[in-house]
């Protein structure tokens, strides 16, 4: 939904339905006040509702860009960063000089900057229900590739020695590669042990 128009006995409350519509916060809206409310002969008669429309500043997209670079900013980083969306996920790439500092070890600091980015766009965004993904100079692609050969190595000797096999923690993402890189895997299967942020997937032998 691109805008929305409502009514209300104060232009407040025609607010707040134009912005519970559109699922965002009022920080994130441009509002245009139509009519004021007016009460009409002796407030009996005549009477007017308040009529508003309201309608995003920013798309999620750009409201992700312009995050991200505020927050490159405020951590003296300087990096390019290219928004891309598809149907199932939101994704912010970043670029630069000196941005690999942002992954951390196995991608522990992008996966809490992803975190602290998906709080704050979903606040903004209510009705939002694509996957935000954060991304460092291509980095998920490439752990993604890690992961797979991790795990078919792993799967293949569970399925030799009949010996269900832990790996390390994962985030919700990767232990989502490695249960799809193993679907379809003869002799093993997979499930999922521990709690966050210690969840762990587990291959099993079958």
């Amino acid at each position: 939904m691109n805008e929305c128009e409502a009514t209300g006995k104060t232009v407040d409350e025609a607010v707040e339905k134009a912005l519970t519509s559109l699922g965002i916060k009022r920080n994130n809206a441009v509002i245009d006040i139509k009519e004021e409310p007016n009460q009409g002969l002796l407030g009996l008669l005549g009477g007017k509702d308040a009529r508003v429309v309201v309608k995003p500043d920013k798309t999620p997209g750009n409201y992700i860009k312009a995050y991200v670079e505020d927050l490159l900013g405020f951590m003296n980083i300087d990096g390019k960063v290219i928004v891309s969306e598809d149907e199932e996920k939101l994704k912010a790439e970043i670029f630069g000089q000196d941005v690999g500092s942002l992954i951390g070890r196995r991608g522990k600091t992008l996966s809490d900057l992803q975190y602290l980015v998906s709080i704050i766009v979903r606040r903004q965004f209510r009705e939002l229900k694509k996957m935000i993904v954060l991304d460092v100079e291509n980095y998920r692609e490439r752990r993604e590739k890690t992961l797979i050969q991790l795990a078919k190595s792993v799967a293949r000797r569970v399925a030799e020695e009949g010996i269900e096999k832990a790996l390390e923690p994962m985030n919700p993402q990767e232990r989502r590669v490695i249960h799809l890189a193993l679907q379809d895997y003869p002799g093993v299967t997979t499930t999922s042990s521990g709690e966050e942020p210690n969840r762990k997937v587990v291959i099993v032998p079958r």
